[in-house]
């Protein structure tokens, strides 16, 4: 199936690795102008300049950071899949989460999206409409005292996204988010990850926790970042034009309610 996006200019957040990268390489086989946007221009990011894709190094957090990194893909820009973020495990309860903590999860987990979407949004408009893909998460709806200042920012993305879903639709720009649960990436595998600092809390190895982790989902595995990346492609696509506010799940079964 076409889906329509080649030549499209699309500004992927957080870009470096895990998710992000796997949405990159996901456009660039659909043949889109992918600008990708990443703290660092890590080695597999960077290889990626041989496909074409314009890396810029940018801090997200900074104000004006998001600004930048619309502002170098142009006039044409057609999507955005807004991507960055940070979690960590806070496994001493909420009073151990400090106003520093809160401010840093929230800073790159929220404002961090309201900026991007306040510099991509006019220039959308301009040219008559886009799309906007969050990756948000299943602590959106699942709130988990053990990334409590994750779960509160990741409720307001995604009510943010459904928000503008709503305010932008009749100016011909969609909005829509995709919630994974637990993704095969370094920020659950990787060192320092969730399994490293679940396990140090609790004495368990980190092998088990990740077990543990994957078999509370029907499936019994962690979703791929690929999986997450096509679903963004079609997202993204202009091929469903009334397919606005949703939010997707993809978490191989783990919340069972309706």
């Amino acid at each position: 199936m076409d889906l329509g996006l080649t030549g499209t200019t699309v500004v992927v957040t957080g870009a470096g690795r895990g998710i992000g990268l796997a949405t990159v390489r996901a456009f660039v086989r659909e043949g889109a102008r992918v600008v990708a946007g990443s703290r660092t221009a890590t080695d597999d990011l960077t290889a990626l300049a041989e496909d074409g894709v314009e890396i810029v190094v940018v801090d997200l957090a900074s104000p004006d950071g998001p600004a930048e990194l619309v502002a170098a893909a142009g006039p044409d820009l057609g999507a955005l899949v807004d991507n960055v973020g940070f979690v960590h495990p806070r496994p001493d309860g909420f009073t151990s989460v400090t106003d520093e903590m809160w401010e840093q999860t929230l800073g790159l987990d929220l404002l961090s999206h309201v900026r991007t979407l306040r510099a991509a949004l006019p220039v959308m408009v301009a040219r008559g409409g886009g799309s906007i893909v969050t990756i948000g998460s299943v602590n959106a709806a699942l709130p988990d005292p053990l990334v409590v200042d994750y779960s509160a920012a990741k409720a307001a993305q995604v009510s943010l996204t459904k928000a503008i879903a709503q305010e932008y639709g009749a100016r011909g720009v969609r909005a829509n988010s995709i919630n994974p649960g637990p993704v095969a990436t370094d920020l659950w595998l990787g060192a320092g990850g969730v399994a490293d600092v679940v396990g140090a809390a609790t004495g368990q190895d980190p092998a088990a926790v990740q077990q543990g982790a994957a078999g509370a989902s029907a499936t019994g595995r962690f979703t791929r970042p690929e999986e997450v990346a096509d679903l963004a492609v079609v997202l993204a696509s202009g091929r469903w034009p009334n397919l606005t506010g949703a939010g997707v799940t993809i978490d191989g079964g783990l919340v069972p309610t309706l």
